[in-house]
């Protein structure tokens, strides 16, 4: 890059309120080719520089997220169309106690931002405003009057509490209870059991008509007042279902509020980018894999033919299937793992270049994390020098790729930051933590604390005292350069192999992995295989393949993602599975499982199945196993191919019906004549 394309990149001392440290920022600057702009205020007195940076039409970085609304106009009034990026490195850093030991952070963090994000696909939703009130009292009624004006409504009350009929019918009131509901914004649908309609003549309570079950009701929006138990799983997250306690006042208004502005067009981001070809949860009617299907909070999966399904709109953007998901059928799209991964990787190096070592890496969300290193910052000592943040849009997204690439760049340790109450969708994440600690002691380069944990606070001292621990670890080794290209599962390997030459020539060359690891051996008994190979045709990532060439089996471990396909398919049941890590070289190369002799067309000499295979049909059906097969000259058929077999049946005098004589026909005067024979013989007998 030349200088004149070189990106620029202002770090505010926001007033002389923090001490930079210009030389490690100079050094990080450097080493990305960018050109290094100091203020003290950027967003009032030296705005002008601001604004020069513009028109030389480079990229440009600005260290503020609070002026951000400023800076961000003043660039449309100037018409600039740079790429134009920003990140807080005030309350990450320079507000703290060691603000002025936090200039190799600062470069990673400017470094981090300066990879662009693409742009998030939507998923469209379109809601016309027809809404089912559920509801036990009178509360349902009241808040659906003060809907009526915009909603179309119709209320659905349980009737177990008497309430007095309204002075006009505004919209339909009914009596029945939802038995089950599916669906969306938009497209909701109820099934009714006990649904009734009113008698017009209801004087201080509801009279109810005859009841039947299993009536359906379609809406947009469902509001829930009922005040029992969720429709949905993780219902607080459901497009278009609105749930609050008639006994709660204020909950019973937001929920108004909130269903007035859900009528007409919305766009939901598309959370989660699903490939079906890559799925491995089912073939031909055999379930292998079920990892996101555990873990999906929100029933937006569900098991189809050959994958799962995955429903965009239901989605609430957890991210637990993807973290889990070993083989990238299922990967997180806000934004994709390449992008996550790029800016993690220049996170660490950037730190490094500047002079930073034995970086402790904290992933946090924005709801949750920023509000708390915010307060630490602004009430506390703020985060150390060498606690590194990274924000992701959710923390359960976090997949083993990504947590294994940490250490290889260079991470001491790593802390994820999650609420007090346990969130919906961590579950998987909490694995991926196993997994890479289990990884990192297998290689020898385990700590005397974990080097990968959770943080769950809603607190800020408290965070500040889980994080001061992590500052006695050290880096596992030099950091690796590589760049996360290709795959999830391809970076992983990268990192894994990473670090394993970090390890040195002690660490051992397989690691033991916990259930459900997504690496490792499928081992299969080779005396049990009769190499029909149903393996290969049902494995999702090639991991067995025939030899087209000869009869053989081979197995590549570096494919295998512990589906358990194999296993369940296997007719022998010989094939049983071993997680583990193996870094051989012998890993990434197929390796022959089960090899035999091919059998040999006697009159084509064409290879056409295995010795064995047809030496043990000879010996089911000949020697008496099937009258078919009596005669020798039947039974060397059995030794041709398919198509010399055709050839014999056709041309050398076989008859394929010929067979026993058949039993003499006897009818019912043959049998009575012969009991008759058999008693007159025994009479003479006597």
């Amino acid at each position: 890059m030349s200088e004149r394309d070189a990106r620029i990149e202002f770090v505010c001392s926001c007033e002389d309120t923090m001490v930079l440290d210009g030389k490690a920022l100079a050094r990080g600057c450097a080493a990305r080719g960018t050109e290094l702009r100091m203020a003290e205020q950027l967003c009032r007195a030296q705005l002008d520089r601001f604004l020069v940076a513009l028109g030389e039409g480079r990229p440009v970085t600005v260290a503020c997220t609070q002026e951000a609304p400023l800076f961000g106009q003043e660039a449309e009034a100037a018409g600039a169309t740079a790429p134009l990026a920003f990140v807080n490195v005030r309350e990450t850093g320079g507000w703290a106690k060691d603000g002025a030991a936090a200039g190799p952070k600062m470069a990673g963090l400017l470094a981090a931002a300066a990879v662009p994000l693409p742009p998030t696909p939507v998923v469209p939703l379109r809601s016309e405003g027809v809404a089912l009130v559920l509801g036990r009292d009178a509360t349902a009624l009241a808040a659906a009057e003060r809907l009526a004006d915009r909603l179309d409504l119709t209320v659905l009350l349980t009737g177990t509490e008497p309430v007095q009929p309204a002075r006009a019918a505004a919209f339909p009131v009914l009596r029945g209870r939802a038995r089950t509901a599916t669906g969306y914004l938009g497209h909701f649908e109820v099934v009714v059991d006990g649904y009734a309609a009113p008698s017009p003549a209801s004087r201080a309570a509801y009279h109810w008509g005859a009841a039947r079950d299993g009536a359906t009701s379609r809406c947009d929006l469902l509001l829930d007042l009922t005040g029992g138990p969720p429709l949905f799983p993780a219902d607080a997250v459901r497009p278009g279902y609105l749930r609050a306690d008639p006994a709660d006042a204020a909950a019973v208004e937001r929920l108004v509020a909130e269903a007035c502005g859900l009528v007409g067009e919305f766009d939901k981001p598309r959370f989660v980018t699903f490939d079906a070809g890559l799925c491995a949860h089912s073939r031909n009617r055999r379930v292998g894999c079920t990892r996101c299907l555990d873990l999906c909070p929100t029933g937006a999966i569900t098991p189809g033919k050959d994958s799962v399904v995955i429903s965009a709109e239901i989605c609430a953007g957890c991210g637990a299937c993807a973290a889990v998901c070993p083989t990238g059928a299922a990967t997180y799209a806000l934004p994709p793992p390449a992008t996550t991964l790029a800016r993690l990787r220049a996170l660490l190096l950037g730190h490094a270049e500047a002079g930073g070592r034995d970086a402790v890496l904290l992933l946090h969300d924005a709801g949750h994390g920023e509000p708390l290193i915010d307060a630490l910052a602004r009430h506390g000592d703020g985060l150390p020098a060498r606690v590194l943040p990274l924000r992701v849009n959710e923390v359960s997204q976090l997949d083993l790729a990504t947590l294994a690439a940490a250490f290889a760049w260079g991470a001491a340790g790593l802390r994820v930051l999650l609420p007090g109450r346990r969130a919906h969708g961590t579950e998987g994440l909490r694995r991926n933590l196993d997994y890479v600690g289990a990884a990192l002691d297998g290689l020898g380069l385990a700590a005397a604390l974990p080097r990968a944990a959770t943080v769950e606070t809603d607190d800020p001292f408290t965070l500040a005292e889980a994080l001061a621990p992590a500052l006695a670890l050290r880096a596992p080794g030099a950091p690796a350069q590589f760049l996360p290209l290709g795959t999830p599962r391809e970076v992983l390997r990268l990192a894994l192999r990473g670090l394993h030459a970090a390890a040195g020539a002690a660490a051992p060359a397989v690691v033991p992995m916990p259930e459900k690891a997504p690496s490792g051996l499928a081992r299969v008994a080779a005396e049990g295989c009769t190499l029909c190979l149903a393996c290969t045709m049902v494995c999702p990532t090639s991991a067995f393949s025939a030899n087209p060439e000869t009869p053989q089996l081979r197995f590549l471990e570096d494919a295998c993602v512990q589906c358990g396909l194999c296993a369940a398919t296997c007719p022998e049941k010989v094939i049983t599975l071993e997680p583990r890590l193996n870094f051989a070289e012998t890993a990434a190369q197929p390796q022959v499982v089960k090899e035999e002799e091919p059998a040999l067309c006697t009159r084509c000499s064409k290879a056409f199945g295995t010795r064995s295979s047809i030496d043990r049909v000879k010996a089911k059906l000949g020697a008496g196993g099937h009258w078919m097969f009596a005669d020798p000259q039947r039974l060397a058929v059995l030794d041709m191919c398919e198509d010399c077999r055709a050839i014999e049946a056709t041309f050398g005098g076989l008859d394929p019906y010929a067979g026993p004589p058949r039993p003499v026909t006897k009818t019912t005067e043959d049998w009575l004549r012969e009991a008759e024979r058999a008693r007159a013989a025994a009479a003479r007998e006597e």
